[in-house]
């Protein structure tokens, strides 16, 4: 046997590099077909794994129910009963008060002031209502001398009423929603009592809207006269504002004040300001961001 390498004959051997060499190349040829071979298979799983799930998704046939439903049109004929359904349920529709919507103005009849009645107190109503008018003391010249003393029909006392309400829920929410009860309890108890004083208009709605036409921030109120609207944005302030005045309207048809301040305390102003008639006043209190005071 030669060694590696040896001559034999007239040919010459392999050399030891020349052979590392040549099994290198074979490992690493092996190695890209083993390589190719797996990656075939690999594709051919996959292609195999999606067929099987589109074949899994197909839609199921459309039964012969569906498609009697689909054939039908989307609409119903327009025909003589539904159109009577439909009248007979937007009358239903309109007729719906079960929130107590209030409905169009009513005429002011027995009944209509009866349910106010009701609901509201109004002393001149009590007072009428206690006069026995079976008895002689009440005469046609007696009724003569009331009519000319002042008679108001009780649908205008009721849109009186109305009015002085409003106006003051409107004082107390602009004037003082950002105060407590109490600083709230104190604007209305000005108001009041100016309208109780001989110095200004004797109603509620004349006080705080008197010089209000004689230009902006010439009023007594500044909300009254400052050319902005005077509708309340914060529902729950007003609605506070509401029934604050409704309280406080109850003590002042009476002739009574919310006793929050003195009936001798007529002006007030907030602590960002230092009007120079202040000091001509007495001071009486302070209450939240306002203080209050009296005349001399």
């Amino acid at each position: 046997m030669l060694p590696l390498g040896a001559v034999s004959g007239e040919g010459r051997g392999l050399t030891g590099l020349e052979a590392a060499n040549a099994r290198r190349w074979l490992a690493r040829s092996m190695t890209f077909v083993i390589a190719m071979l797996a990656m075939t298979f690999c594709f051919a799983i996959t292609a195999r794994a999606e067929n099987a799930a589109s074949a899994g998704v197909m839609p199921a046939p459309l039964s012969s129910e569906l498609a009697a439903l689909r054939a039908k049109p989307a609409q119903p004929a327009l025909t003589s009963a539904v159109l009577s359904a439909y009248v007979e349920r937007r009358k239903a529709l309109e007729s719906f008060n079960a929130f107590d919507v209030p409905g169009p103005p009513q005429p002011l009849t027995g009944d209509v002031l009866s349910s106010y009645i009701e609901r509201r107190s109004n002393p001149a109503l009590d007072a009428i209502a206690a006069v026995d008018f079976g008895s002689s003391t009440v005469s046609t010249d007696a009724l003569a001398a009331y009519v000319q003393g002042g008679y108001v029909p009780t649908g205008k006392r009721v849109k009186l009423a109305t009015e002085e309400r409003d106006c003051l829920a409107k004082a107390i929410y602009h004037e003082a929603r950002g105060e407590s009860e109490d600083g709230q309890w104190a604007v209305a108890n000005v108001i009041i009592n100016r309208a109780f004083s001989k110095k200004y208009p004797s109603t509620l709605c004349g006080v705080i809207y008197q010089n209000a036409d004689k230009g902006r921030y010439r009023c007594q109120f500044t909300f009254a006269c400052d050319g902005r609207s005077d509708v309340a944005t914060e529902p729950r302030a007003w609605r506070r504002a509401q029934q604050m005045a409704e309280d406080a309207y109850a003590d002042y048809v009476k002739g009574d004040t919310p006793d929050m301040l003195p009936r001798s305390v007529l002006y007030y102003h907030t602590t960002a300001v230092a009007p120079h008639w202040s000091k001509s006043f007495r001071r009486v209190a302070a209450i939240g961001s306002h203080i209050f005071y009296s005349p001399n």
